[in-house]
């Protein structure tokens, strides 16, 4: 019996795709590991790594590619919006207007920087187009640009080529130039990362003082037969009342804002302690009496909130106090303990502190779910339904007044928007658009692991080839300085005048060019949402202002 065996077995795309992107994440994860006086890549290095796989002759399947790379970076952009959604607006609250007002500037110095460049070095239109969009590393614009040259070409007499070849060169310059920026603003400044992480918890803490404990005995006879909700100055102090023992009475039970108060009484009410000052010479005197020690049917639980039937209902629509005689005193989350009023919701994920007796609470926990279990568990249908309803958010094209094209948010702008908004709205019906973080954070690596390695193998395909020619050095050249001179001034103007934290600002940078490795590399360098926030804050406002630019070039030059 003879065996025959294929000398070759010869690879498909696919096979050959995976094993290519794998290998390029391996080495490029291994180059990021690597650092230099305590810096390093981290994810970037896979970029470099896919520059030199692709210039040795490595490549993958082009509708393979562009599959991966678009996929990774909706991955990315999706898990980082609906992780940060909430956070996003309080920051929008704070210092939007100067944020994206620093983003703006930047983008305005760009373009100024590109049209004096096609003067004094001679570029034609598409390769001051293509070197705008490279350097800023902003692929929509790219592709705006080309459109916008599909209905001029013809006219110059140029080929609208130029453009995509001025991006390819000048794109990896780009994020090397955001990345130094940042480590050069770093030294420059003399920043301790460690210090700006503590300085933004400490900023966190002050805007979330920390919850309190008070026993009061009630001396103010105007109150008898007062219901607690009723008291004035309750919803202004956001004091909530949790115990209360009768001055006839030794035992203590759980109270609601429905339990009516009488002089004599004793109450625990919990809030901050600036509300519990203002709130306590309302209604009478601190009290030494310590109703968490004394015996009552009064009982206190922490219940994780997983039903999403109760999601994004105010508390007083519930009515756990009125149904099942139970209050909640305080709710944590996101690892900040808050008070709560009646129009606070609950969102999936909160633990609430609740007091009642034993058969209220068992009521109120099974009304709320306290599943804690299903909090590890990913759900796959919001996450895909989200991208989903992204990706055609981003297919929509708008107008702005006094831009004669239409606007699109793209794979990148859409998901990343649909991400914020559900989860602001937190859930609709039974779908709960959360994902676990230890899951957010595997999807996000994920994703801008696919984008960079596609990314780097397209480039280096041509990079070295067309960066050895005069117009090749000329345009990376020209692209650091468009890249890294309007990043290293607002920045320095952000830090020095704006007063801005470190991570802040690097956020701000990152979304200013609306360059996910430089984001990446920004949040390596601390464990802190800082820089990703503040990426989101500013990302929809800059790239509309990337997609806008890179066509005024194409007209106003051409």
């Amino acid at each position: 019996m003879h065996i025959t065996m294929e000398a070759e077995v010869p690879l498909t795309p696919i096979t050959s795709a995976i094993m290519t992107l794998a290998m390029v994440s391996v080495v490029g994860l291994l180059i990021g590991s690597l650092k230099f006086r305590g810096i390093g890549l981290g994810s970037a290095g896979v970029l470099f790594a896919g520059i030199a796989f692709g210039h040795f002759g490595a490549s993958i399947d082009e509708n393979i590619g562009e599959f991966a790379k678009e996929f990774g970076l909706i991955l990315f952009v999706f898990t980082i919006g609906l992780h940060l959604g909430p956070g996003i607006v309080q920051l929008w609250k704070k210092q939007g207007l100067l944020l994206n007002a620093l983003a703006a500037s930047i983008v305005g110095l760009g373009v100024a920087l590109v049209v004096m460049f096609s003067f004094v070095m001679n570029f034609s239109v598409f390769e001051s187009a293509g070197l705008f969009s490279g350097a800023t590393t902003n692929t929509p614009s790219l592709g705006a640009a080309q459109q916008a040259a599909a209905g001029i070409d013809g006219s110059l007499g140029l080929s609208p080529e130029v453009i995509a070849s001025a991006y390819a060169v000048a794109y990896p310059g780009g994020i090397v130039g955001i990345i130094a920026s940042m480590l050069l603003l770093k030294r420059f400044l003399r920043v301790d990362v460690e210090q700006e992480t503590e300085r933004i918890r400490s900023e966190a803490r002050r805007h979330h003082a920390p919850i309190e404990r008070r026993c009061i005995l009630i001396d103010n006879q105007h109150l008898a037969g007062y219901a607690f909700a009723e008291i004035p100055g309750l919803t202004e102090t956001g004091v909530r009342i949790s115990r209360i023992q009768r001055g006839n009475d030794d035992t203590v039970h759980a109270a609601t804002e429905e339990t009516k108060v009488y002089p004599g009484d004793i109450v625990q009410v919990v809030g901050t302690a600036s509300g519990l000052d203002r709130f306590e010479p309302l209604i009478g005197v601190r009290s030494d009496v310590d109703l968490m020690v004394k015996g009552g049917d009064a009982q206190f639980r922490r219940i994780v909130v997983t039903d999403p039937a109760v999601l994004n209902r105010p508390l007083r629509e519930l009515s756990l106090d009125h149904l099942y005689n139970a209050t909640v005193t305080r709710i944590r989350r996101s690892g900040i303990e808050m008070t709560v009023t009646g129009s606070t919701r609950f969102y999936y994920g909160d633990i609430a502190n609740i007091v009642g007796d034993a058969k209220s609470l068992d009521q109120v926990t099974t009304k709320l779910g306290n599943s804690v279990k299903s909090l590890d568990i990913t759900h796959f249908f919001p996450i895909f339904l989200g991208i989903a309803a992204g990706v055609l958010l981003g297919m929509i094209p708008f107008h702005i007044p006094g831009v004669p094209f239409p606007i699109k948010f793209g794979l990148a702008g859409g998901p990343l928007a649909a991400a914020i908004l559900f989860s602001l709205v937190g859930s609709v019906g039974r779908v709960v658009w959360y994902i676990p973080y230890s899951a957010n954070l595997a999807l996000r690596e994920l994703g801008i692991l696919l984008f960079l390695a596609c990314v780097g193998l397209h480039a280096g395909e041509t990079f070295f080839a067309v960066v050895m020619t005069a117009s090749g050095i000329q345009w990376m050249l020209c692209g650091v300085v468009v890249t890294m001179f309007p990043l290293l001034l607002v920045g320095l103007i952000a830090h020095r005048w704006a007063k801005l934290n470190y991570l802040t600002i690097c956020g701000v940078l990152s979304g200013s060019m609306t360059d996910p490795p430089a984001l990446a590399f920004a949040s390596s360098l601390a464990d802190s949402d800082a820089c990703s926030t503040a990426y989101a804050a500013v990302y929809p406002l800059t790239m509309i202002l990337r997609i806008v630019a890179a066509q005024v070039i194409i007209y106003a030059l051409a």
